[in-house]
């Protein structure tokens, strides 16, 4: 007699197994056919082969790629940016350097990024510095204030922010916030709740909740932003919290942030307005946003975003481009070296070329495994020449480049694979030579407080080591 119960017991396994197997087999054909750098399309498929439980779950959530998808209409994109780009139409006196016109032209076609002329600029290299020009700004408003971190905390410094900005919009100033909502998963609700309560307009960037969850784990806004009036804004790599101003255990929070006064902000204005626009689809366009600038100094800038959605991966192709045209130098700090392989090469053909190229990592990163992952890739760099230099004061988290004492950039973006294809990003590239000077000597500076790393004592680490770092490197473009 047939035991029925075995019999569909082996029937619901059968299927199950075909069914699981065919799970497997059609995410990995989605991911081929998706046609991605063969690197991450190969990690990817290697995951799924080997852990494919683990795999399938991984790629659920972090794995879909949403780069032909637009953020908004356009029709509402060219209304966005019909103020900015009269303003820079206006202009009758730039002068474009020669050695980065086609950089620049790369910059207005692939991301309308236009270059503003006339600004004034103020760095910020530590984190005190910043927070006194940011509340000395905030009080100046006269009519709005927008705000976007990747990460606003709940600790002292935060909640002065916040109160900051609470107080000016109990003056009937017009307030925003954006905050990224995996970057402050941990902040309690009521942080934002009682900006809310005070009239100010909070929203969450990609807010991750099932069944909604899937790829918005992996496209995160990683932007800091805060425009002003119109007439001056903040870009850089400081969120809103203590430890950028009371350091970490192990030294000072190293990291830099820039102001902006002129026409430049109108970039940083757009981006604001984009993002608020996909969270809240409102369409912000009125003039008073855009308000008609006066020439504040001498420097050239552009904003440039980049994002997952969208045809370019703009700022990596444009710092490909900065790299492959240095002629003397050019120096990176980041505080994550996980290098997609156009900037791999980028790097290591201009250290062949004779390009003084340095590279400035944190001895000390706040992440083992991307710091693992960053340190696989350094003895392809010594052997190409490229110089590496530990900074060991403290945790490095600044991204700055400057080149040839005329072109530097400051901003979110990590020279990684998540900072070039997964987050939203934002950088201010500066032609000017006052200023690349002095960012020039901010990194000398802060090479005081390194240890080069040379490539006879880096190969004598011990192969565990080295096996660790290669194995972790695999997933260098999931981490």
């Amino acid at each position: 007699m047939i035991d029925l119960t075995a019999l569909l017991g082996q029937i619901a396994g059968t299927v199950f197994n075909v069914v699981y197997l065919g799970l497997i087999v059609g995410t990995i054909v989605v991911i081929i056919l998706d046609n991605r750098n063969p690197v991450k399309t190969l990690a990817w498929v290697l995951v799924l082969i080997f852990l494919p439980i683990i795999g399938l779950v991984l790629y659920f959530f972090f794995g879909r790629s949403q780069r032909h998808e637009r953020m908004i209409s356009r029709k509402g994109y060219n209304s966005l940016l019909k103020k900015p780009m009269l303003e820079y139409m206006a202009q009758t006196s730039t002068i474009i350097p020669e050695d980065y016109s086609r950089l620049i032209s790369l910059f207005q076609h692939t991301n309308q990024s236009f270059p503003f002329d006339g600004n004034r600029l103020e760095s910020f290299t530590t984190g005190e510095a910043m927070l006194e020009a940011l509340l000395r700004e905030i009080q100046k408003a006269t009519h709005h204030i927008h705000v976007e971190f990747y990460i606003f905390e709940d600790d002292p410094i935060g909640r002065l922010v916040r109160d900051a900005l609470i107080q000016k919009a109990r003056e009937g100033i017009e307030v925003r916030v954006l905050y990224d909502d995996v970057g402050c998963w941990h902040v309690p609700n009521r942080f934002f709740e009682t900006m809310r309560e005070a009239g100010i307009e909070v929203r969450s960037f990609l807010k991750v909740r099932f069944p909604l969850f899937t790829s918005k784990m992996n496209y995160r806004n990683h932007r800091k932003l805060v425009i002003i009036d119109g007439r001056v804004g903040f870009v850089g790599g400081m969120n809103v919290a203590e430890r950028y101003i009371r350091g970490v255990e192990w030294g000072v929070w190293r990291d830099t942030h820039l102001l902006i006064a002129g026409k430049a902000v109108h970039g940083l204005q757009t981006a604001f307005l984009l993002d608020w626009y996909f969270v809240d689809r409102t369409l912000l366009t009125k003039a008073v946003y855009f308000p008609k600038t006066v020439t504040e100094g001498t420097a050239l800038a552009q904003i440039v975003t980049s994002e997952p959605v969208g045809e370019w991966k703009e700022i990596m192709q444009g710092l490909a481009m900065a790299i492959y045209r240095a002629k003397k130098y050019f120096y990176i700090q980041t505080p994550y070296f996980l290098p997609t392989e156009t900037i791999l090469v980028a790097l290591q053909t201009a250290a062949l070329a004779g390009v003084d190229i340095r590279l400035m990592l944190p001895w000390r990163a706040d992440s083992r495994l991307t710091h693992l992952a960053t340190c696989s890739y350094l003895a392809d760099m010594l052997h190409a020449g490229v110089k590496v230099y530990f900074y060991r004061k403290g945790f490095l988290h600044s991204k700055l480049m400057v080149s040839d004492d005329q072109m530097s950039t400051i901003g979110s973006t990590n020279m990684d694979f998540r900072s070039f294809e997964h987050n939203f990003e934002v950088n201010a590239f500066i032609y000017d030579t006052e200023f690349a000077l002095q960012m020039r000597e901010v990194f000398l500076h802060d090479q005081r407080d390194c240890e080069q790393l040379h490539l006879k004592h880096w190969e004598k680490r011990p192969p565990s080591r080295k096996m660790l770092e290669s194995f972790v490197r695999l997933l260098s473009p999931l981490l």
